[in-house]
């Protein structure tokens, strides 16, 4: 009989991380209010239809909101919450352990070839 370990982690991971999540939600983080195709623009990798996935994710998340403002045109903006904002430390702390860290792991890597 197999026995899963659950690993405490693993739920923030999975909400939080999936590919490109965590990107779309740091972009609104360091740039503030965006519309979509500013998202667009500071993440040029991502597909439309991925990009579209992800806002709804993280919206219906409640890490990001969204704003319709009816113009002529309607403008749509996107924004972190408190709940997104409470994220930011985290994300402090990745890129201070990658800065310290990733050489190291890409000298393992390296290795290994």
């Amino acid at each position: 009989m197999k026995v899963e370990v659950q690993i405490p982690l693993a739920p923030v991971v999975e909400i939080v991380f999936p590919r490109w999540k965590a990107q779309v939600l740091w972009a609104l983080l360091t740039r503030g209010r965006l519309r979509f195709g500013e998202i667009a623009r500071e993440l040029p990798r991502i597909a439309p239809s991925m990009l579209t996935l992800r806002v709804k994710e993280l919206e219906a998340d409640g890490f990001i909101v969204r704003n319709y403002f009816a113009e002529s045109p309607p403008r749509v903006e996107y924004a972190v919450t408190d709940l997104g904002r409470s994220l930011k430390p985290i994300f402090d702390d990745l890129l201070a352990w990658s800065a310290r860290h990733l050489p190291e792991v890409e000298a393992s890597r390296s290795r290994r070839k």
